[in-house]
């Protein structure tokens, strides 16, 4: 299971969310977030507290606060008591809202950092909410090299030395997007994989190493308009070396294979490699092949479905050779 603790959270977000430490600020690197869920403890602060998520971030809002302030002291220190000995990786309250000395007196005693932030508690809660779903989605780093053709996000896999990278540069000249080269990372969100290239710095993005001619820098030479950042990977293409190949090659195109990454099954073509063979095109088909396919539209199903007719006939269509005069 993925975690992101809660000291690189406030690094990369206080700015934009405008958070504010108020208490336990020594504690933050010891607290770990695994959930991109949020928790509002309306209910344990009524009483209940049967079903308690003590691993989500708990936030208190302008319910919560004016909630409290109907109940006695007593009743009151009780219940927040008992909040805070259930446990959360931190207490967040938003508006700038006033904040209970015994939120403060048991995040103290518990080692439960405190944030507060000016921002309305719905706008605020989808924004920590889309962050945490993006850090805390699973990853995958796989070798390879993904391109964007016509909207299709096409991943090249295959052994080193099978011409990945010199296929995407081709594709780039043919006025496709290249997206990253090498070692991608493969995010998981929802049923879909997003890629993208996993280099740290941005000055590494958008670089591709072409044996022989070395590295070679594809925003500065083709322009903004042949890059892009991330793309969604609905395409695996693998090239296979012809003296690897194992078994007959699907020749139709009615065996539909997939290959799992993340637990998503994404359709796998594998294409032999001999010399001339213009691969660059054959991308380009395989994603309007894919774009075809999404609209419903299958020629091998379509071919092999009226050659079967024409097979079963008695009588095969005749042909007038005599009428084509081109």
């Amino acid at each position: 299971m993925k975690s992101l603790s809660l000291k690189t959270l406030y690094e990369e977000k206080k700015a934009e969310l405008s958070l504010e430490i108020v208490t336990g600020e020594e504690h933050l690197a010891d607290r770990e977030i695994t959930t991109y869920d949020i928790f509002r403890p309306g209910l344990a602060l009524a009483g209940y507290t049967g079903y308690f998520l003590r691993d989500r971030i708990m936030i208190i809002g302008k319910t919560e606060t004016f909630y409290l302030k109907t109940m006695k002291r007593e009743i009151k220190d009780k219940r927040i008591a008992t909040v805070m000995r259930l446990g959360t990786p931190v207490l967040i309250v938003t508006k700038k809202l006033p904040i209970d000395r015994k939120f403060i007196e048991e995040a103290k005693r518990r080692k439960i950092p405190i944030l507060r932030t000016p921002n309305s508690t719905t706008p605020f809660i989808h924004s920590l909410t889309a962050y945490l779903d993006f850090k805390l989605a699973p990853t995958e780093y796989l070798q390879g090299t993904l391109v964007d053709i016509y909207g299709v996000g096409v991943l090249f896999i295959g052994k080193p030395g099978t011409g990945k990278s010199e296929c995407a540069l081709d594709l780039v000249e043919r006025g496709h997007r290249f997206v990253a080269d090498d070692l991608i990372t493969i995010i998981r969100r929802g049923d879909i994989l997003i890629g993208a290239g996993a280099e740290k710095s941005d000055r590494l993005k958008h670089h591709i190493e072409i044996r022989g001619v070395g590295i070679v820098d594809v925003y500065r030479i083709f322009g903004v308009k042949s890059v892009r950042l991330k793309k969604r990977i609905e395409v695996i293409l693998e090239l296979i070396l012809w003296d690897d190949i194992k078994g007959e090659f699907d020749r139709i195109g009615l065996e539909k294979r997939t290959k799992e990454i993340l637990g998503v099954e994404i359709p796998h073509i594998m294409i032999p490699l001999s010399p001339g063979k213009n691969i660059s095109v054959i991308a380009e088909v395989i994603a309007m092949n894919y774009l075809l396919d999404l609209r419903g539209v299958r020629p091998a199903e379509e071919y092999d479905k009226e050659l079967r007719r024409i097979l079963t006939e008695r009588e095969m269509p005749s042909v007038h050779f005599d009428e084509d005069i081109e």
